[in-house]
């Protein structure tokens, strides 16, 4: 650090003081291709919730069985 900064000039420093905001908030880095899809973070958060319901309704499919006589042929 150099030495004509005055660091008492600042005063005292207070940890965390922003920390609240970010609370419940996950930040992830898209990749540029990614990113030129989708105009805010609103798009992104809609397409997720998409993808989230379509594979939550893909979960819950049954998948069909064969039945036993299908299977002794």
């Amino acid at each position: 650090m150099r030495p004509e900064y005055d660091l008492s000039a600042l005063g005292k420093g207070v940890r965390g003081k922003y920390a609240g905001r970010l609370k419940r908030t996950t930040l992830v880095a898209l990749e540029p291709e990614v990113a030129e899809a989708f105009p805010s973070s609103a798009a992104v958060n809609e397409a997720l919730k998409a993808v989230l319901k379509a594979t939550a309704v893909m979960r819950r499919t049954p998948t069909p069985r064969k039945s036993a006589r299908s299977r002794k042929s």
